[in-house]
């Protein structure tokens, strides 16, 4: 039997990892149980990296076929072999292809993406072990496919919200290292002999640096930024820095959005297919994408298990919007808890695209002004020895 690494959630909210032998993902879920132990996440030990991660525009798009090909009356293994044939890149047909061939060996479809390691995420193979056991795959396909679809087009938006900004800070980058290494030491030989003003000398200075000493420069920059991708790939740095982006004057209030909303969305989809709470909320809970968040799940579950609701167990969260709890509390005694959790999913969607927006257009100004800055210091630099040097000239007549 294959070997399995697997993550697990114990009743008392405590996370827990291992290995074991089982011939699935289902079989090690029922293996964990009687342990109790809540299955998280599985992966065969030699599949973590044989498969490339899937986009999410990729998910979406396998999700919406594989659910119209099933609804349709397909079966399984024959609509799989549709996606497969069709034009797809390598490493997606090299998924597909391995997928099928669990299938055609008795494995079910949420096992079969199990075995891909990382290339399919853990909410979508719950979700499809849910659409299972329910006999309704093709639905949670479809809600998934449009789960996934709302996430990329968040992700772009945000994406293309923020390329100018991007675009402007390479330019002045670009700007500063022309001016300094090639245009400055033109007037080098011009001012030779001058007693030059202390802007000028410090302008002067930081060209000659940058001349003599900018690959060294260069190469302090390329290891310091390795070094801190390093340090905070580290469980106990990357939370302080999670917590630190979340304090930073409106891109806080940005990321706290977006947070909530995709904590709401995935929670939404996994309360509605019949996913225990306590395994909804794991799973959901690495789907924030912030350490610092992820972090405070377990007293969140500590809180479940001795008797709360779920809004007042949420509420003990540092770094989601206030208005999810007010929500949460609102479906809880409606009884309409799924569908309060997408509304409030789509509105904070909107919002952050608003919030991401605006951040944009107050930082397109603010690297203008900056690029102008350097540019006009540059300048004021380089002529006031030349109004010297007129000056000189003129009082010499």
């Amino acid at each position: 039997m294959p070997l399995y690494k697997y993550s697990a959630i114990a009743l008392d909210g405590k996370k827990q990892s291992g290995k074991a032998e089982a011939a699935g993902a289902d079989q090690l879920a029922t293996l964990l149980r009687e342990k109790n132990l809540f299955l998280t996440e599985a992966s065969p030990v030699e599949s973590l990296q044989s498969y490339t991660k899937l986009k999410t525009n990729e998910i979406a798009d396998f999700c919406r076929q594989l659910g119209a090909m099933l609804s349709s009356g397909i079966n399984l293994i024959r609509a799989m072999m549709i996606l497969s044939q069709r034009d797809q890149p390598p490493h997606i047909k090299k998924v597909y292809d391995a997928v099928i061939e669990d299938l055609q060996r008795g494995s079910t479809l949420s096992e079969a993406m199990g075995l891909r390691g990382r290339a399919f995420p853990e909410l979508l193979v719950s979700m499809i072990r849910a659409g299972e056991q329910t006999g309704r795959l093709d639905q949670s396909c479809q809600k998934m496919a449009v789960t996934y679809d709302k996430e990329h087009r968040l992700n772009s938006k945000i994406k293309s919200a923020t390329m100018y900004p991007m675009i402007l800070v390479v330019l002045i980058i670009g700007v500063v290292l022309i001016v300094f290494t090639f245009v400055l030491p033109q007037f080098m030989s011009m001012f030779e002999g001058m007693e030059l003003p202390l802007p000028t000398r410090i302008v002067m200075g930081i060209s000659d640096f940058l001349i003599a000493h900018g690959l060294v420069l260069l190469a302090c920059i390329i290891v310091f930024a390795l070094a801190m991708i390093a340090l905070f790939r580290q469980p106990g740095p990357r939370k302080a820095l999670d917590h630190f982006k979340l304090k930073i004057p409106k891109v806080g209030k940005l990321l706290q959005t977006i947070y909530t909303a995709r904590f709401a969305r995935t929670l939404a989809s996994l309360y509605v297919s019949g996913i225990p709470m306590i395994q909804a909320l794991t799973i959901a809970r690495d789907t924030v994408g912030n350490k610092y968040i992820e972090n405070q799940f377990a007293q969140v579950i500590d809180h479940l298990g001795n008797g709360r609701t779920l809004s007042q167990s949420i509420s003990t969260v540092d770094g989601f919007e206030g208005k999810l709890k007010s929500t949460i509390m609102i479906g809880e005694e409606s009884g309409r808890l799924e569908q309060m959790l997408e509304s409030v999913a789509d509105q904070f969607d909107y919002d952050s695209e608003m919030a991401s927006q605006r951040m944009v257009a107050m930082i397109e100004p603010v690297l203008i002004v900056v690029m102008a800055g350097i540019v006009g210091v540059v300048i004021v630099s380089v002529m006031m020895p030349i109004f010297q040097m007129y000056g000189t000239i003129g009082a010499g007549y």
